[in-house]
């Protein structure tokens, strides 16, 4: 039994699929550490720049950007 030659066909082309990016609510995603800085170094920067106390800043930055549950 003699079989056929099966034919060469050319791949098919199909639409690149395309990924889906959900939103994402805020409130659910924790501050990046620059955002923490950023906040604290204005804050910092709104009383006056006193010297020391830095960790008040960022633990008030922390507080500020802290996702709401």
């Amino acid at each position: 039994m003699s079989e056929k030659p099966k034919k060469k066909t050319a791949p098919r082309k199909t639409p690149a699929k395309k990924k889906t990016v959900l939103p994402v609510e805020s409130s659910l995603v924790p501050p990046t550490h620059r955002e923490v800085e950023l906040l604290a170094y204005q804050l910092w920067v709104d009383r006056g720049r006193p010297h020391g106390d830095d960790a008040q800043d960022w633990l008030r930055a922390e507080e500020q950007l802290r996702p709401q549950q």
